[in-house]
């Protein structure tokens, strides 16, 4: 069973694999994060991590038993209680519902563990099938999206305000517990 969890320095390998063995995918849907990309990925990743680390942002693996990474799942500029959602799913997976239970998934830890009530995306127009997930998972539209947040493209915002629920585990603030 694939699990959600959050991105540590261990993953690099994995996470490098995935855009690799993915680029050509996502390159057809969204636009390429370019050669500077791969060729600075140990620099861009460990700029992730303290990026992460100071709490601007929060980033997640889906990761199989195996261990291969079968998709990215971010929570980027965090603040006021507000993030961006951005996500990519391997080739492999797509069209299983993987994305969107997995963009679910992250709505409740964005909630829970993160406290944040809003949550925001943009796609690209031509990319229907992230549309799709963003809308399955209770997105909607909220207007034009700027071509140069999207690399250029025209594009789409979509929101979900969310509502704080406590996942499995969660330890609850002192005096906020159920009776």
């Amino acid at each position: 069973m694939p699990e959600l969890q959050r991105l540590h320095p261990g993953h690099a390998p994995a996470v490098l694999a995935f855009e690799l063995a993915n680029r050509a995918y996502f390159a057809a849907a969204v636009p390429d994060r370019g050669d500077d990309f791969f060729d600075r990925f140990t620099e861009r990743y460990d700029a992730l991590l303290a990026e992460q680390e100071a709490g601007i942002c929060a980033f997640h693996v889906l990761v199989a038993e195996e261990g291969q990474v079968l998709g990215r799942f971010n929570l980027i500029d965090i603040e006021d209680h507000t993030a961006e959602l951005g996500y990519r799913v391997a080739q492999h997976v797509a069209g299983r519902g993987v994305a969107t239970a997995t963009v679910r998934e992250l709505c409740r830890r964005a909630a829970a563990q993160y406290r944040l009530r809003t949550l925001r995306a943009a796609t690209v127009r031509r990319n229907l099938a992230s549309q799709k997930v963003l809308t399955k998972a209770g997105f909607v539209r909220v207007g034009p999206a700027d071509p140069a947040h999207l690399g250029g493209e025209p594009g789409t915002w979509y929101q979900r305000d969310l509502v704080h629920t406590a996942l499995p585990g969660d330890r609850l603030p002192e005096g906020r517990g159920h009776r």
